[in-house]
């Protein structure tokens, strides 16, 4: 016998704990992405990319540094100077076209 949708419903409880871990979870995460499309947004005008090769900039200068994505995504601010993780990238190799995609 199958269960009805309103039995299965009751099956789920979630804490209303559970629901506020979720909540901040989910504002981190938002926060974070905001911070990311918004760095992107600058690079791209810094260094006349497209958003794509901007976030792959990013991507790499913080894997080449061994930092979160959206930790230097924070400081890549249109009042501050590019971080020089990013600046090192963009001296040494060209941004854009397919040998940023292999990787």
């Amino acid at each position: 016998m199958k269960n009805s949708p309103r039995t299965q419903l009751r099956a789920v409880r979630v804490s209303p704990a559970d629901l506020e871990l979720e909540n901040a979870q989910l504002r981190t995460a938002l926060s974070s992405r905001v911070a990311i499309e918004q760095a992107k947004g600058i690079l791209a005008e810094r260094f006349g990319l497209s958003l794509d090769d901007a976030f792959a900039l990013l991507r790499r200068a913080a894997r080449s540094s061994r930092r979160r994505i959206h930790e230097l995504a924070t400081e890549v601010m249109p009042q501050h100077e590019t971080p020089h993780e990013i600046v090192r990238l963009v001296d040494r190799e060209p941004i854009g076209g397919s040998a940023d995609n292999a990787a």
